[in-house]
């Protein structure tokens, strides 16, 4: 038997010469004379011919218009809907391509050309196709400049006219100092909760926020049930009715009321309540305000968190506030030995730092911040002794043969640093919303006033950690701009002093201050 293995043999694929085509030219064209089929011929023309002839793009135009609103940053895709559209993305070319009129002509491909950013012009090169007899297809290539148009939309028209708005939202809080709304609006700002406002206003113990539709504001409201414990009410005004099908216009109003209890506050619980909520000891501090208010006794470390719901049912004031705190100087500090997270119980000997030269005058106190504490070192706290306290809680309190006795002289709310220089430049900063302060425009006192507890705010931040995660802090610039949505306020950090500072890991890049040499 033969083993004969085939070689494979090397095929030419080259196209064969000699070999006749099975188109025969019969004519030659018009106009340069090359030879061509006369059956499949256009206008006895060869197609390179018949391209300089044919316009397949003349009923399309080579300009148009789009419109666009400054103020929000969207196109109008007519007849009426506006949209968000990113410079050369797929959706300003839809929105492009819809403005042509093709006539029967298809497009096969479209890119943007670039142009100067400030030229308002945006160039799109096109390439068309359509068929020009029965079996023969055409493409062109082709330019349309669009021009950039101003004009503002209808709702950035509304945010300009007065009472327009569909629904609002009035947040209030019936206390003198506006710490918790400060929290509340880096909140705010931190989810972008009002970037559906078309105003933002303003008014004693609060803020109004304006909404052209109830939905945005109903939204609003669910995220301040998220952040902070409040009770909401609501109201509807009939504006206008159509006798005919019966349709109606309505205003609707949400009244947000927080409770009035702040970080730092010194509280008096009803009796009844404290047993109710874990047999806490009635007299603590409010050491966080989340969705809960979260209470803390000094003396056990034991803690307990007041719901909105509860507080309501039961309802009671602040015994004192962060403006009624008072400096005192550590003695002596000795750890007792419980703790709870990073609170350590300890008891300290205290003197009012007033009393310093003047008489020997010393307090016992206990406190949850035995591993801060050192002698030598200045807290801020609360003067129970020989004040006077106009609150009926209070009253039971002393008044009560369990409690009465285990009311301190004083209570320690945090560590103060003296040595901290005022008006001092910090590295970092905070963004502020922008409100139409209307008829109530700040006086010289009532500004000194805001000034002081902004400043006693963006202490709180550098000093708590847990504070400090609920706000956006962004680097300090090394040159000051103007920002027109926003106003900003600027700190920076000094290192000369032994007051806790802001980590530069934990701060973010301001992008709407970028310029181009930051880039």
């Amino acid at each position: 038997m033969s083993m004969d293995i085939d070689v494979d043999v090397p095929i030419s694929i080259a196209p064969s010469q000699g070999i006749d085509n099975s188109v025969t030219a019969t004519i030659f064209c018009c106009d340069c004379g090359a030879p061509i089929d006369g059956t499949t011929a256009i206008d006895a023309k060869c197609y390179d011919c018949f391209k300089l002839t044919k316009d397949i793009s003349q009923g399309i135009q080579r300009e148009a218009t789009l419109h666009f609103c400054r103020d929000c940053d969207r196109w109008l895709q007519p007849p009426s809907s506006w949209v968000t559209a990113q410079p050369e993305s797929r959706e300003l070319l839809a929105l492009c391509l819809k403005k042509l009129s093709l006539n029967r002509t298809r497009i096969i491909d479209a890119s943007f050309i670039w142009t100067e950013p400030h030229s308002r012009r945006i160039r799109v090169k096109l390439v068309v196709q359509a068929a020009v007899a029965d079996d023969r297809v055409m493409q062109q290539a082709l330019e349309v400049v669009y021009v950039v148009a101003y004009q503002q939309c209808p709702e950035c028209a509304k945010s300009y006219t007065a009472n327009v708005w569909r629904a609002s939202v009035q947040v209030r809080q019936k206390v003198l100092h506006k710490r918790t709304f400060l929290y509340l609006e880096q909140l705010i700002l931190k989810h972008g909760a009002h970037r559906e406002t078309i105003n933002i206003k303003e008014a004693k113990d609060g803020i109004d926020f304006f909404f052209s539709a109830r939905n945005q504001a109903e939204k609003f409201v669910d995220f301040l049930n998220s952040v902070v414990p409040v009770r909401v009410k609501k109201s509807q005004e009939l504006i206008s009715q159509d006798t005919h099908t019966s349709k109606k216009s309505y205003k609707f109003t949400f009244s947000v009321e927080l409770i009035p209890i702040c970080k730092d506050d010194l509280v008096a619980l009803p009796i009844p309540l404290a047993k109710q909520i874990g047999n806490i000891s009635p007299l603590a501090i409010c050491y966080r305000v989340g969705t809960s208010i979260n209470v803390l006794d000094t003396n056990t470390l034991q803690t307990a968190d007041i719901s909105a719901p509860v507080y309501w049912r039961t309802p009671f004031a602040t015994l004192a506030d962060a403006q009624d705190l008072v400096e005192f100087i550590v003695m002596d500090c000795e750890p007792v030995g419980p703790t709870r997270g990073k609170w350590i119980l300890a008891e300290t000997q205290l003197a009012r730092a007033t009393d310093l030269g003047v008489n020997d005058k010393t307090y016992f106190a206990r406190t949850h911040l035995g591993g801060l504490l050192h002698a030598g070192d200045s807290v801020m706290g609360y003067m129970l002794t020989g004040t006077n306290f106009n609150s009926p809680q209070f009253e039971a309190l002393e008044e009560s043969h369990t409690y009465s006795s285990r009311i301190p002289d004083v209570v320690i709310v945090k560590k103060h640093y003296p040595n901290r220089r005022r008006n001092r430049k910090r590295h970092w900063k905070v963004k502020r919303m922008a409100k139409d302060e209307g008829e109530l425009l700040p006086k010289k006192t009532d500004q000194e006033r805001m000034d002081r507890e902004f400043e006693q705010f963006l202490q709180d931040i550098e000093e708590d950690e847990e504070f400090r995660q609920g706000v956006q802090l962004y680097k300090q610039p090394a040159r000051k701009k103007q920002v027109d949505e926003m106003s900003m306020v600027t700190t920076e950090d000094g290192d000369d002093d032994d007051a806790p500072h802001v980590d530069m890991n934990e701060l973010l890049e301001d992008f709407d201050e970028l310029t181009m040499e930051d880039q």
